[in-house]
């Protein structure tokens, strides 16, 4: 299976011809998807107990899988949370792979660590956090906080008399979903704060006056957000650290796409407070141009985590070698194999420098303004609330759902963009309204004003 031959190194050439054909269109065709049954009439059975060859399965995807995708980096990508991963990134997220390199232990990975280390070093500078704060990549967000909050939890049970009791944790109704999925995982119980606008210490504090006697004994820690998933709005955080470090409790920030909008200095100020949470999740997969998948959990005492998280087992032991000996990632969150995910982003940092970057962020912010003020000068479209980072969230005077709905449809048939709905409560009321979020700053003006002409 590794002997190299002619037919190898064939495939090799048109796999590299792909990505650099791929990496270097700023406006890939959007895509679309497709049924399975649909995929399997034009593909058919690709595994077999012979293979169909690498040249014939490499067809099959450039011609008809990809297009059934639809690329997180289209310009006119303005759905979720999309990304924009930068061509030095992808590049060296090829050349990770190639390398072979377990991440979890120093013994294996130690060049690659290294790297990953100065990019979080990076990313620690930007939270503010006190010296000694550190982190470490992960998968993603989801198991960042669930990184995050396995550590709080086990801080929680050292150092409290509840110890086989049921933890208890705070959160808003706009927190992420993987806030309260993650919560189901370490069988801890979750108080949702009902508002999807900036939680305020008043707001927990009502939570917790309705609380009995035995229930405030359980609280364990409280999760602010960094920038809302749904419209970019970032918790009142200073208030939320005040609460928390007059009660003794874990405080959380999960900033997994407003993280990168600390590198912006016109918005850093929102962030204030950040700088005393316990534990920060930020996604350079979103906001910092890394490829999927690329998270990261920051702890203020990287050695609780260290207590929660570190595995023994007698083939993990390190063999005797001085090089062996150093910051081993699989100490600090919940996954033992893994590979240098944060290389990708080290590399990319290192060819542009942290300047671009500040740059690439500030542009999303911008374009997002600027959506505001094209949509503010259109007769039929207003706005919902203020733009919240590079979310604008508004609504096109006269739809109801099933027409916002049928709009995504349609540009998505056309393959001309994909711009979905959302929910927003707004004075009281449940409301299907649209929502742009920008990342790439490859988005122009020309490409907003299309999709707003796209609802007349």
């Amino acid at each position: 299976m590794h002997n190299i031959d002619i037919d190898v190194v064939e495939m090799t050439m048109d796999i590299m011809k792909y990505v650099l054909g791929r990496i270097t269109k700023t406006n890939p065709e959007l895509g679309k998807p497709m049924k399975e049954e649909a995929l399997r009439a034009l593909v058919g059975e690709t595994i077999n107990e012979k293979g169909i060859g690498g040249e014939k399965a490499f067809e099959l995807f450039r011609d008809v899988l990809v297009k059934a995708t639809i690329p997180i980096d289209h310009p006119r990508h303005l759905a979720f949370v999309p990304a924009a991963p930068t061509r030095a990134s992808v590049l060296f997220d090829l050349v990770t792979a190639a390398s072979s390199i377990h991440g979890a232990y120093w013994m294996e990975g130690a060049g690659g660590i290294y790297c990953e280390n100065e990019a979080m070093q990076w990313l620690v500078s930007l939270t503010g956090l006190p010296k000694g704060a550190f982190g470490v990549f992960t998968s993603g967000g989801t198991a960042a906080n669930l990184s995050a909050m396995v550590t709080a939890r086990e801080y929680w049970r050292k150092n409290s008399p509840n110890t086989n009791k049921k933890g208890i944790m705070i959160t808003s109704s706009g927190a992420h979903s993987s806030v309260k999925s993650m919560a189901k995982v370490i069988d801890a119980e979750v108080l949702l704060v009902p508002t999807e606008t900036a939680m305020t210490r008043s707001d927990i504090e009502t939570v917790v006056q309705s609380l009995s006697e035995e229930q405030q004994a359980r609280l364990f820690a409280v999760v602010a957000t960094g920038g809302t998933t749904n419209a970019g709005i970032i918790d009142d955080l200073a208030a939320v650290a005040s609460f928390c470090e007059s009660r003794d409790l874990w405080f959380h920030v999960d900033a997994a796409y407003g993280g990168g909008a600390l590198a912006a200095p016109s918005v850093r100020a929102q962030f204030h407070g950040i700088e005393r949470a316990d534990s920060i999740t930020i996604d350079p997969h979103k906001w910092l141009f890394s490829p999927y998948d690329c998270g990261a959990v920051i702890y203020k005492k990287p050695h609780l985590a260290k207590e929660a998280h570190a595995q023994e087992g007698s083939y993990l032991e390190i063999f005797k070698d001085e090089g062996a000996a150093g910051f081993n990632p699989s100490d600090y969150q919940i996954q033992l194999t893994r590979r240098v995910r944060g290389l990708p982003l080290w590399f990319s940092l290192a060819m542009h420098g942290t300047a671009k970057y500040e740059w690439a962020v500030e542009q999303g912010i911008r374009l997002a303004l600027e959506a505001q003020k094209m949509i503010e000068a259109t007769s039929y479209l207003e706005m919902v609330i203020d733009v919240h980072l590079s979310c604008v969230l508004f609504r096109r005077i006269g739809w109801e759902p099933e027409d916002y709905k049928e709009w995504t449809y349609q540009n998505l048939e056309k393959k001309f963009a994909l711009v979905t709905p959302t929910k927003f409560l707004h004075r009281g009321q449940m409301e299907t309204v649209a929502r742009f979020c920008f990342i790439n700053p490859d988005t122009t003006h020309e490409d907003i004003q299309a999709i707003l002409d796209s609802m007349q």
